[in-house]
């Protein structure tokens, strides 16, 4: 399986990688009022687009986490993300210049951290 991901380099597909966590990371902090504190994008058989990102809970997401609501805050992020998709979607479309089919996102809680995972129309 071929694999790249995101490294300092300015241009090529590098960059797109890096256009692509930076943008879920304040597209994050632009809806959650707080982002995540690391990011890193893959793209998998230039068919995938995966996100990984880090600590991402915000203080009241960690208050419901510690009361025993970790369902509540996987439900509530799981929805949330659902309704904010186009956006998503379109994060990785301006990057990469292509059209993504599907979106998903899920959540851990230990460590925290997201996936968010695209599926990208055939180039």
């Amino acid at each position: 399986m071929e694999q790249q991901s995101a490294q300092d380099d300015s241009s090529g597909p590098n960059n797109a990688l890096q256009v692509i966590s930076n943008g879920l990371v304040h597209l994050m902090s632009e809806c959650y009022g707080r982002g995540p504190t690391k990011a890193k994008t893959y793209i998998l058989d230039d068919a995938y687009v995966i996100c990984v990102m880090h600590e991402i809970f915000t203080t009241a997401e960690q208050t419901l986490i510690e009361a025993g609501e970790k369902d509540l805050v996987r439900d509530t992020r799981i929805a949330f993300q659902t309704a904010l998709a186009a956006d998503f979607k379109g994060v990785v479309e301006e990057a990469l210049g292509r059209r993504v089919l599907t979106y998903q996102s899920q959540i851990v809680f230990d460590p925290a951290a997201s996936f968010e995972f695209f599926i990208l129309e055939e180039a």
